[in-house]
Parts: C-alpha cells; structure tokens; sequence
C-alpha cells in the first residue's frame, strides 16, 4: 500500500489556528465504520451515542513546556531545542535547530542562566543527548524556561496554554496534546459517567514524532517513532471485565488506540504494564481491543490517517474527509471531531 494512498486535498484555510471558546461546540462528524453513512453533530451530542456499560479511554499524559530557547555560550548565537525523551534526571533525548550549532561538546544557556546544557551525543538520526545543569526541582526550571511546542501547521500565539491541555491531562511527559481529549469538558464527563459509561485511564506520552511526515513510496518501509505508555491496573480492570462481557471500548483519540493495540497484542489478557511502543497501525491491521474512536482529522499521508483507515476502511475515511472538507469543518490539533463506530453496536 502507497503513501500517495492516503492523500487528499485540504485548502489551508480550513487548518484551525486557535480553539474555539467552548470545547464541546466543536463539530462532530459521526462515520459508520461499516456502512460509511456519516452524520453531522457536535461534540455535546457525544452522550446521544453512547449507551451504559460503554468504556471510555482517556489518555491522561500532560504537554511540558518543551520547547527551550536559547543561545550558545560562546557565540551567544539562538538555539532552539525540543524535549523528546526523558534518559534520567539530567538528561533527555532533543532535536536541537539548526543542527549545525549543536555538536557534542557545545554549551548552551536559557533564561538568565538559570538552565544551562552541554550536547554529549549526536544520535545516528540526528536527535542529540542533551544534559542539564540547574539547581533546584527540574519540573520548577522547566516552567519557567520552556514553552509548549505548537504543531508546525499552527502559526498564531495561543493565549491560553491551558487550551492546549485536556482538562484530565495529570501526568507529565508529552511533547503534544491527545488532541481529541480536547473537546471534552469536566461538566461533559460528568454527564456521560451518570449514564453508566466506565471511563479508564491510561497514560502515553506523546512525542514530537508524531508529526514526522511519512516519506516511504510504501507505507510498510515507515519507521515508526516509539513512545512510552503505562497501562495501570486500575484501566485494565475495567477493560478486561468489559472485554469478556462483550462490551464496546471506545478510545479517545489515536494515542490510547495504539497503548491500548500495543498491550493487546503484546498480552492478549492485557494485564497491567508499562514500557515503550512503536506500534504501527495501517489498513489490513485487526483490532484486538479497540472497538470505536473519538479522534480530530489528520493530516493528509499521515500515520494517523492510516491508522483511522485501519479501523473504517480507507474508502470510508476517504470519502468522510471529502465531506467534512466540503462542509468546511475545522482541521487538526484545534480542529473539529470524528466519532467513528459502528452505529448498531450500542450495549443495551
């Protein structure tokens, strides 16, 4: 299967720059993964779709400011370095700009020295091993030297880093949001709780790589990037008990799909763990947990896209992302809903 497979024609003014004011006044296009009959709602008509015994899965990881700038300490020239993954306390993996400033052994100063680095490594990839020196409490530092990186295809200045948060985000670590857990609001989950919906949490810490365009002719010769995720044993009670009860498990957004096909098919009883997943999921991939999705639209040629392909048939999705541009529905991380299911398959 080709890349050029998952391609199709979005005019850039439908790409979301800010979020709107009301998180569950997002658009909602609903997509039978079987029938591809498609249904225009918004969000807050999310509860009108789900029925008691249902499992929602949250991925509650939370955006650090990882976005660092700064300049060399000898020629006081910028740099710019995003946090990819934590090694220990004072080291992370980072992809540094321009990479021509930051060799192995090269110092660098951010905010008033209160954070200084020095590049030990330069990865076979291009990434670098970064060390820290600070005094202090890391995740304090941070705060005040870091900013929250924006998706490359977003160019205005959020007012509210908070809006770039799920309001259930509680575990620091991810370089993006789960930006389908966006359009959730406490007063919604509230409301879907009191209908009997089981909601379990999970934690994948998003990285940057998930943005990383696919640049294979075949999709098959696409490196996958690796995350880390934890699977607690509080998520995997409800979802086992729900599995062997025949119930739907519906995940919120691309992330808790691949943590939870990561467990599921590394432990078909899908008992609790954690550790790192590079799962890579495209059409002709059978779900082994997942049943329904809430996610935004992605990016066209994407992962993501293949992976909503995987679950709906790439005809489908096709044929939903024609629609929801004729209809000029708002795209990406700030942009509008899908809730793709099988809508007979509703728990009594």
């Amino acid at each position: 299967m080709k890349t050029h497979d998952f391609y199709y024609d979005l005019p850039e003014r439908l790409i979301a720059q800010t979020p709107i004011k009301d998180r569950t006044a997002s658009r909602m296009l609903v997509l039978d993964k079987k029938t591809g009959r498609t249904l225009d709602r918004h969000f807050f008509d999310l509860p009108d779709f789900l029925s008691k015994g249902d499992v929602l899965v949250i991925n509650n990881t939370r955006v650090i400011p990882a976005r660092l700038l700064g300049v060399r300490s000898d020629t006081k020239s910028p740099v710019e370095l995003l946090l990819l993954k934590r090694i220990d306390d004072t080291h992370w993996e980072t992809l540094a700009r321009p990479g021509k400033k930051v060799h192995e052994g090269k110092r660098f100063t951010f905010i008033d020295n209160v954070l200084e680095a020095e590049c030990e490594k330069v990865l076979e990839n291009g990434n670098r091993i970064i060390r820290f020196e600070f005094n202090g409490i890391w995740e304090e530092v941070l705060d005040k030297a870091g900013q929250v990186p924006l998706p490359p295809y977003i160019h205005e200045k959020l007012d509210d880093p908070e809006r770039y948060q799920t309001v259930y985000s509680k575990d620091p670590g991810s370089a993006a949001a789960p930006t389908a857990g966006l359009h959730f609001t406490k007063e919604l989950l509230a409301k879907i709780k009191d209908m009997g919906v089981e909601i379990a949490e999970l934690t994948l810490h998003v990285g940057l790589g998930t943005f990383r365009p696919v640049k294979a002719e075949d999709i098959q010769d696409h490196e996958m990037h690796s995350e880390w995720y934890d699977f607690p044993k509080e998520a995997s009670d409800i979802i086992r008990k729900a599995r062997a009860e025949g119930r739907r498990i519906i995940s919120v957004g691309t992330t808790s799909t691949r943590t939870l096909e990561a467990v599921a098919s590394k432990d078909p009883d899908m008992m609790p763990q954690s550790g790192y997943t590079n799962i890579f999921i495209y059409p002709g991939y059978e779900f082994k947990c997942v049943n329904s999705l809430i996610t935004n639209f992605h990016l066209p040629e994407s992962t993501l896209i293949m992976l909503v392909s995987a679950l709906a048939g790439r005809d489908h999705v096709l044929e939903a992302y024609k629609h929801a541009v004729e209809s000029e529905y708002r795209f990406f991380s700030f942009g509008d809903a899908m809730f793709i299911t099988d809508l007979e398959d509703r728990n009594a």
